[in-house]
């Protein structure tokens, strides 16, 4: 009995580029031991070509022949001398280029719950001169806290002493609010005072124009209710007689 050998694929060559298959790669194998340069590049060419016609629906996107060139010396692991029409000729370090990482921040708030932000300020506050301008700059940093812990934890009444020693923790000692200065909160602020006054004069006016015109509408009405009326009034007495 004849023993049959079975070509497995796992007893063959890893695809490098499985979308394109065996065959591919197989034909650009071969495209590597052509000698004849001139040879060599149609054959490449041919070959970009009817790996192309393997997704004929991206044909049309932008910069698709360059990245089929770039496929084609992929799967022939940058071991063939031929010259792509569009772009440079692709290594293997361009292969493994990876964005630039992106830059996280690795502190860690002593308080979360206010946020780094109010870390960041504090830092500012502590590099400002001392004077008028730096108390109100702290003012402002002890009022937005208390904001940001109401927010965090609306059922848990904050008071200011526990704000103030928050903000000399946070600041390592360098910011003190005075302990008879009391915290105003944002909220309460951004309610109250930002309001714009009303004008009394144009609400009066309005109110007066309301009135005046509500009588003018009264007696119209009124008249209109005289003269039908009357109208009746006529009637029934012509009818009488």
């Amino acid at each position: 009995m004849k023993e049959i050998d079975l070509d497995y694929n796992s007893s063959k060559e890893n695809l490098i580029i499985p979308e394109y298959g065996r065959h591919v790669q197989n034909l650009i194998n071969y495209a590597k031991t052509i000698e004849d340069p001139e040879e060599r590049q149609v054959f490449a060419e041919r070959l970009t070509r009817l790996m192309m016609q393997m997704n004929p629906q991206s044909k049309n996107l932008e910069d698709y022949e360059e990245k089929l060139w770039k496929h084609f010396f992929r799967i022939a692991k940058y071991e063939i001398e031929v010259n792509p029409p569009i772009g440079e000729r692709p290594t293997k370090r361009d292969e493994r280029k990876y964005p630039e990482r992106v830059p996280y921040s690795n502190s860690v708030a002593k308080f979360r719950h206010y946020g780094l932000n109010v870390q960041q300020l504090i830092e500012k506050a502590v590099a400002m001169e001392e004077g008028p301008v730096r108390d109100g700059f702290v003012a402002v940093i002890g009022s937005y806290m208390k904001l940001a812990y109401r927010t965090w934890n609306k059922d848990l009444y904050v008071s200011d002493e526990v704000i103030k020693a928050d903000l000399e923790s946070l600041s390592d000692g360098k910011l003190r609010i005075p302990s008879d200065v009391s915290i105003d909160n944002l909220s309460s602020y951004m309610t109250t005072g930002n309001k714009r006054p009303s004008s009394g004069g144009r609400t009066g006016g309005s109110r007066q124009g309301a009135r005046t015109n509500s009588g003018r509408t009264g007696g119209r009405t009124g008249n209109a209710y005289k003269s039908k009326g009357g109208s009746r009034g006529g009637s029934n007495t012509h009818r009488r007689k």
